[in-house]
């Protein structure tokens, strides 16, 4: 019988997962070329193309193979192409657009009415309603296959997501008000289309919007990879080029100077030769223990529950710094938006639909 056996970590030859989620005019396809020619270096990439061949649009520019996959958009169809991609060598595979495994044409949501109607064909709809769950057991199986074997892949994966402008429609004082729905990471308006969690699973996943082309607000960056990501530039084929050096056993490039923590901000107008502070000038935290404390009891939500929002993993260790980062990238966001988020992360419906009302790719 062989032994487990270890080693000492070192990074090298190691594979990155990189999500780009934008809607019409956000640069996503742009962005995620860029990114895959910087990583990819003087060989060609490959690009998995399910929308008709539009990825061609950009053949003058950059040097890829090109392939089209067409419906059903099953998970086990993308997974096909990707193995393809990998077998054949290629350093970076791009596939625009992922959604469409989720609300594609024979993507899980079509898949799941299949199931549905197959259970409970006809017209009574309490016994589709008391199916509704069941119906999800083979497409979300198939789902978690495809996202088990995405981490098995050695080349460079960029996967690209439609985003969609969402609103919901809440009560409040006894009024119905219609409002932006809050995404998982902080941010309202825009929802990638796509199975909530995976983005997430991913190395980095970004959104990217029209009023501001390529440039990245993070849904998940975690601290060793936030240097490539400026959030005040657009995505760069530079990006790309460091990304594959760091991933070859690289140095990171020199994080850009970021809004300082409290610790470190410039505290209020204190006089240089009395040093007295100016009367009714109070300096508040941007958050408490305490505050967070009573939020999370208020919730039944842990520290633990906060990191899909945070971007990284939240243990007693490291959350007031992922707090803190997470309020400096979110300006005006206070603990209870964060709480917010999170109760949205978590008890949004797993794989349904949301309603799509304002466009969107």
């Amino acid at each position: 019988m062989n032994e487990f056996q270890f080693r000492r970590a070192v990074r090298e030859g190691v594979p990155l997962l990189i999500g780009l989620a934008g809607g019409t005019g956000s640069g996503k396809t742009y962005s995620a070329m860029l990114l895959a020619r910087g990583l990819s270096g003087d060989k060609p990439f490959a690009v998995i193309d399910t929308e008709a061949g539009r990825a061609k649009h950009y053949a003058d520019q950059f040097s890829f193979d090109h392939g089209d996959l067409g419906p059903p958009f099953r998970p086990a169809h993308y997974m096909d192409a990707i193995a393809a991609a990998d077998k054949a060598g290629y350093p970076v595979i791009v596939v625009d657009s992922m959604s469409h495994e989720y609300n594609g044409d024979g993507g899980i949501l079509d898949w799941h009415e299949e199931e549905l109607t197959r259970m409970a064909p006809g017209e009574d709809w309490k016994r589709r309603e008391a199916m509704t769950f069941a119906a999800w057991v083979k497409p979300k199986a198939e789902h978690k296959r495809l996202v088990s074997k995405l981490l098995q892949i050695r080349a460079h994966l960029i996967l690209c997501f439609r985003a969609e402008e969402k609103i919901e429609i809440v009560k409040r004082d006894g009024k119905t008000e219609v409002i932006p729905k809050t995404h998982g990471a902080g941010f309202k308006g825009w929802i990638p289309v796509t199975e909530k969690n995976l983005p997430y699973e991913l190395t980095t996943s970004l959104l990217l919007t029209a009023d501001a082309p390529g440039i990245p607000k993070p849904i998940k960056l975690q601290e060793q990879h936030r240097a490539f990501f400026p959030l005040d530039k657009p995505i760069s084929e530079q990006a790309g080029k460091s990304l594959a050096e760091w991933s070859r056993g690289g140095t990171a490039p020199e994080p850009r100077q970021r809004a300082e923590k409290p610790e470190n901000r410039p505290g209020p107008n204190v006089d240089t030769d009395t040093g007295e502070m100016p009367r009714g000038e109070i300096v508040r935290p941007l958050w408490t223990h305490d505050e967070l404390k009573q939020a999370l009891t208020d919730s039944a939500l842990t520290i633990k529950d906060l990191s899909p929002i945070l971007g990284s993993e939240a243990a007693r260790e490291n959350y007031a710094e992922l707090i803190d980062t997470w309020m400096f990238e979110h300006p005006g966001k206070r603990i209870s938006d964060l709480i917010a988020a999170a109760i949205a992360h978590h008890t949004s419906p797993p794989a349904e639909p949301q309603p799509a009302l304002l466009g969107a790719e």
